[in-house]
């Protein structure tokens, strides 16, 4: 079988990407690609140095790079409102919407809309800028939404709708687990929704396999000298880790509803290639619930 790399990306002249969470990781390294493929990227993240930096190593690769910084706190509603705002006055047309940024197994802390970290920051955040942002895509021809799970939908992972906050007892693997098989949920009913409006934004998602990031930070063990260095050896680099969110947003094979991940051993390394999330990520009824929810929460409703 032949390997999926970033060579397999097509032009991307003319197109117009915003990836959440670029200034390092998977993120940087999809935004290098695309950037060096021709399109206009925005590094959509919380830190503006941190963009500014990002923005500045992009620019070193590809000098003629297009490529700008719009500040987006996705722990925050109002953050992800004027980043929306801005975002959508500057972009009339959005082609690649790829919501990456994300938190994994930090201590029990909320957002400033008081909900716990993971589930706001992974999954809510996104879901309004998602919604807010929409308008911009629906008329492009082949624009996507890109949303990035993660091999933890299947970790202890169920939609908590009793206590959607963990505000009773926290357990952080199953909290990420939780956000991540919302991002799943998301992206099949919101490409349900976009088909029966009849769009030709299609919505895909995408996860890197293990990758040796800086989202392992809160990973037990990795403070100890010399982990990291050896996860190193047995993880996707961030640049293959980047490769399924690559192939998903660019490929022209790419269907609505799919998801892409590594071809290696459980998933975990290797090439992107079409995968298939578990059973309970496909729950429609659930699918429905959570949007319903996502909805009361963030205020945002979209335009479908």
């Amino acid at each position: 079988m032949t390997k999926w790399t970033a060579a397999d990306v097509p032009d991307q002249s003319g197109r117009v990407a915003i990836v959440t969470g670029a200034n390092t990781g998977i993120g940087y390294e999809a935004a290098l690609v695309l950037a060096g493929k021709g399109a206009k990227v925005v590094v959509a993240v919380r830190n503006l140095d941190k963009g500014a930096a990002a923005v500045a190593a992009l620019k070193r690769v590809h000098p003629g790079a297009d490529v700008t910084v719009q500040e987006l706190d996705l722990s925050s509603l109002a953050s992800v409102r004027a980043a929306a705002e801005d975002l959508g006055a500057a972009l009339p047309r959005i082609d690649l919407l790829i919501n990456n940024a994300g938190v994994m197994y930090p201590p029990k802390q909320t957002t400033a809309d008081g909900f716990e970290l993971q589930f706001g920051t992974n999954h809510l955040g996104h879901f309004a800028l998602t919604g807010l942002l929409l308008h911009n895509l629906l008329d492009v021809p082949g624009s996507r939404v890109v949303t990035v799970a993660s091999l933890a939908h299947r970790q202890l992972a169920d939609i908590h709708f009793d206590d959607l906050q963990w505000e009773r007892k926290y357990n952080r693997v199953a909290a990420y687990g939780q956000s991540k098989l919302a991002n799943l949920m998301f992206t099949y009913e919101l490409q349900r929704r976009l088909g029966a409006a009849g769009a030709s934004t299609i919505a895909v998602a995408a996860h890197p396999g293990i990758s040796n990031t800086e989202l392992m930070r809160h990973v037990p063990g990795t403070s100890i000298p010399g982990v990291m260095k050896l996860a190193g050896l047995v993880t996707n680099s961030p640049a293959v880790g980047a490769l399924p969110t690559l192939r998903a947003a660019t490929d022209p094979a790419v269907q609505g509803g799919q998801y892409y991940g590594p071809s290696g051993f459980q998933e975990a390394v290797g090439h992107p290639v079409l995968v298939e999330s578990n059973a309970k990520s496909h729950d429609v009824a659930v699918q429905k619930r959570l949007w319903t929810v996502s909805e009361e929460l963030t205020g945002v409703s979209y335009p479908l």
